[in-house]
C-alpha cells in the first residue's frame, strides 16, 4: 500500500529517532516496555482503574501501567490534598483507525487540561481491546516542569480519569484521587515466607460497640506457648468486612512478666487504670494500613524467659453515627515460626506527650507541636547497655488535623539525618513503611519528632487525646536489638507558653485552662507555636516493666533538606531555583516521543520496541524506495 508524503516523512524521523536513540549509551538500570512491575492497586471503589507501577532510585525513573475499563482515553497523574488545579496529569488512547495520542498535560482549574511546554512522560506502550485501555509510561521523579509533581518518599495522591470516547474532556464522576506510598522499598514477594509458618490470632470476641463516637477497648490475652524460641514475622488486621470504617486502628502491647493483669474487656483509660498497663507496641495498625511483613533478618522474639506472655490488646472504635447494636470480633493475626532471624526487634514510640499538655489553636493554617527523645538516660533505666539503635521501618500517627510529621536526628549538637518524614500525610493512610537504609541511633543521640497541623475548619481548641477529633504526634520506630524501652516522649513547660500569652498562671493545669481565654487571631497562633517551641521541654521515659525516667532538653532547630537536582527534558522549562551547573541534568534520550503531534502520525506498531521496531523501519523504507 502506497504511503502519503507526509506519513512517509513521520516514519523516515520515526525511524532516525530510534537509531539515535539506540546509539546513545545506557544511563543507568531502566525498566522497559516488558518489565515486570511489582507493585499495583485499584484506585476507584468499583475496581474499573488498575495501577501496576514500579520505579528505579538510582536512576530516578518511575514507571506506571494504567488499566482502564474503558474504550475511550484514560489519564493518570498526580494532585494535592486541597484542590486539583495544578494538578499534573499524563493522558492518551488509542483512535478507531488504530493510531495513538499521548501527552503530558495539567489543569489550569478543576476542569480545564492544558498541555504542558515540556513533555516529560516517555511513552511504553498503548493498547486497546474490546474492554480495556491500557498505557505505559515513565517519568522522573522530579523534572524540571513547573507543571510536573515530584514522585517523593511521601504520601502520593495519585489522580485516575477515563472518558468513554476520545474527546478529551474531564468527568467528576470517573475521576478519583488515592492515596498511595508509591517509593515503597520492599515488596512482600522479595521476602521469605518459611514452610513451618504458624498464625495465631490476638482479638476481642462478639464486642459491643458502644454507641459513643470514640470507644478504646482493652483486653488482655496471652501469646503462643512454645517450647523453643521462635520468631512472629509478619502481621495483619483482622476486620469485619462491615465494621472497617469504624476500627481507627489496633495495637498490641507487650506486658511485662510481673505485671498483674486485669480480666474482660474495658475502657483503655477509663475508671480502672489497670487496662492501661503495658505500654510497649510490639505490633500495631491503622486505617488505611494493610499486612506488614519484617526484613528477613528481624522478629518478635517469643518463647525465651525475656519475652513477654501476655499482651494488652487495643482497638480504638469511632462510631461516628451512634449506631446501636454493632458487635465485633476483630484483632491482628501474627504469623510465627521456628527458623530464627538474626536478630529480636522492637518498637520505640515517639513524639507529643498526648494527655494533658499537648493543644492546637482554632483557625491555624499551619501550627507545629514538638516532642523531644533524649536518649541519654536509655542504659539507666535499661538496666543493662543499650546496643546501638538499628532503624528499619516507622510507622507516623495524628488524627484528623494532621497535615505533616517527621523524626530527626541528632548527635553531638548537631543534625545528623532526617529519619522519617512525611509531608503529605493522610489519616486514611497509616501504614508501617520501610526505610531505604538502616538508620543507626547511638546512646546519648536526641531524636525530635515535629507535627504540622491545620485547623482552619474549627474553631474552638484542639486538644491531646484519645478521640478522632483530639489530636495525637506519634511516631513508632521498628528497630533491632531489642532494649526494654517502649517510649520516650516530650512536652513542653505549659507555664512559660501561658505567660508568653500574657496569662498569669502558677502551675500546668491553670496553663492548660488559660488557653481558653486566648483570642486565638493569626498573631496569637504563632506566638504560642514560637513559645512551645521555645520553652523547656519535659522528656518522659518508659520502659516495658512500667519504669519511668524524667529528664528535660531543649528543642533544636531542623535544617531543610535541599531539593535534588531536576531533570531537564527536551524544550523543558527550567525553575529559577534550578538554574545552576547542580540543579538540574540532562535527560537521557527517549525510545519513544511524548508529544501528540508526534503520536498521532505513528501506527500502533511503532510503538513496540526490539526487533518488531526494527522490521517495520526496514520495511517503510523499501516502500519509499
Amino acid at each position: 500500500m502506497l504511503q502519503t508524503p507526509g506519513a512517509m516523512t513521520c516514519a523516515l524521523l520515526f525511524g532516525l529517532f530510534l537509531l539515535m536513540a539506540l546509539a546513545v549509551p545506557s544511563q543507568g538500570k531502566r525498566l522497559g516496555p516488558t518489565s515486570r512491575l511489582r507493585y499495583s492497586r485499584f484506585l476507584d471503589p468499583s475496581n474499573v482503574i488498575f495501577l501496576r507501577w514500579d520505579f528505579d532510585l538510582e536512576t530516578e525513573i518511575i514507571t506506571f501501567e494504567l488499566q482502564v475499563r474503558t474504550t475511550g482515553w484514560v489519564g493518570l497523574g498526580v494532585t494535592s490534598r486541597y484542590t486539583r488545579a495544578g494538578s499534573d496529569l499524563v493522558v492518551g488512547g488509542v483512535l478507531p483507525d488504530g493510531n495513538v495520542y499521548f501527552s503530558d498535560q495539567h489543569l489550569v482549574d478543576e476542569d480545564t487540561l492544558e498541555e504542558d511546554g515540556s513533555q516529560d512522560a516517555e511513552l511504553q506502550g498503548l493498547t486497546e481491546d474490546a474492554v480495556y485501555t491500557t498505557m505505559r509510561f515513565s517519568r522522573p521523579f522530579r523534572s524540571c516542569d513547573p507543571h510536573d509533581q515530584d514522585i517523593t518518599s511521601d504520601t502520593i495522591r495519585v489522580l485516575a480519569t477515563y472518558g468513554l470516547d476520545d474527546t478529551l474532556k474531564l468527568d467528576r464522576d470517573r475521576t478519583f484521587v488515592k492515596s498511595i506510598f508509591l517509593l515503597q522499598i520492599v515488596h512482600p514477594d522479595d521476602l521469605d515466607v518459611p514452610e513451618d509458618t504458624i498464625i495465631h490470632d490476638l482479638e476481642i470476641t462478639d464486642f459491643l460497640i458502644p454507641e459513643d463516637d470514640t470507644t478504646y477497648a482493652c483486653t488482655f490475652l496471652p501469646l503462643p506457648i512454645v517450647s523453643k524460641k521462635h520468631h512472629i514475622f509478619k502481621f495483619e488486621p483482622k476486620l469485619l468486612e462491615h465494621n472497617e470504617t469504624m476500627v481507627h486502628h489496633i495495637l498490641v502491647y507487650a506486658c511485662g512478666n510481673a505485671s498483674v493483669l486485669p480480666t474482660g474487656i474495658s475502657d483503655c483509660y477509663g475508671a480502672d487504670p489497670a487496662f492501661s498497663l503495658c505500654s510497649q507496641v510490639i505490633v500495631g495498625w491503622a486505617v488505611g494500613g494493610t499486612s506488614y511483613q519484617f526484613p528477613d533478618d528481624v522478629g518478635v522474639s517469643l518463647g525465651t524467659p525475656l519475652d513477654p506472655q501476655w499482651i494488652r490488646l487495643e482497638i480504638h472504635y469511632s462510631n461516628f453515627h451512634n449506631l446501636p447494636g454493632v458487635y465485633d470480633s476483630s484483632g491482628i493475626r501474627l504469623y510465627y515460626t521456628a527458623r530464627l532471624r538474626k536478630y529480636d526487634m522492637g518498637v520505640l514510640q515517639l513524639g507529643f506527650f498526648t494527655f494533658p499538655i499537648h493543644f492546637i489553636p482554632p483557625g491555624a493554617e499551619s501550627f507545629l507541636s514538638y516532642g523531644l527523645c533524649k536518649t541519654e538516660k536509655f542504659e539507666e533505666i535499661n538496666g543493662a547497655p543499650v546496643p546501638d539503635i538499628q532503624v528499619y521501618g516507622y510507622l507516623l500517627h495524628t488524627h484528623l488535623a494532621g497535615r505533616a510529621l517527621q523524626a530527626v536526628q541528632y548527635r553531638n549538637g548537631a543534625q545528623l539525618r532526617t529519619i522519617c518524614k512525611d509531608d503529605s500525610y493522610d489519616f486514611n493512610l497509616q501504614e508501617t513503611r520501610d526505610l531505604p537504609y538502616r538508620a543507626e541511633i547511638k546512646p546519648g543521640d536526641e531524636l525530635l519528632v515535629e507535627c504540622h497541623y491545620q485547623t482552619l475548619d474549627r474553631d474552638s481548641l484542639t486538644f491531646g487525646g484519645p478521640s478522632t477529633i483530639n489530636e495525637m504526634c506519634l511516631i513508632f520506630l521498628f528497630y533491632y536489638p531489642r532494649n526494654n524501652i517502649s517510649s520516650c516522649m516530650g512536652y513542653p513547660d505549659i507555664i512559660h507558653v501561658a505567660q508568653e500569652l500574657g496569662e498569669e498562671v502558677s502551675d500546668s493545669m491553670e496553663g492548660m485552662m488559660a488557653m481558653n481565654n486566648v483570642e486565638w487571631t493569626p498573631e496569637n497562633i504563632k506566638k504560642a507555636e514560637k513559645a512551645c517551641k521555645e520553652a523547656q521541654q519535659m522528656v518522659i521515659i518508659k520502659t516495658i516493666d512500667e519504669l519511668v525516667e524524667n529528664t528535660t532538653g531543649w528543642i533544636p532547630e531542623i535544617i531543610p533538606a535541599t531539593r535534588g537536582p531536576c531533570l531537564e527534558s527536551s524544550g523543558g522549562k527550567v525553575e529559577p531555583q534550578d538554574q545552576t551547573p547542580a540543579g538540574f541534568r540532562a535527560a537521557p534520550v527517549a525510545l519513544s516521543g511524548s508529544s501528540t503531534a508526534t503520536l498521532r502520525c505513528l501506527p500502533l506498531a511503532a510503538l513496540l520496541f526490539g526487533q518488531g521496531v526494527l522490521s517495520w523501519l526496514l520495511a517503510t523504507l523499501q516502500v519509499g524506495v
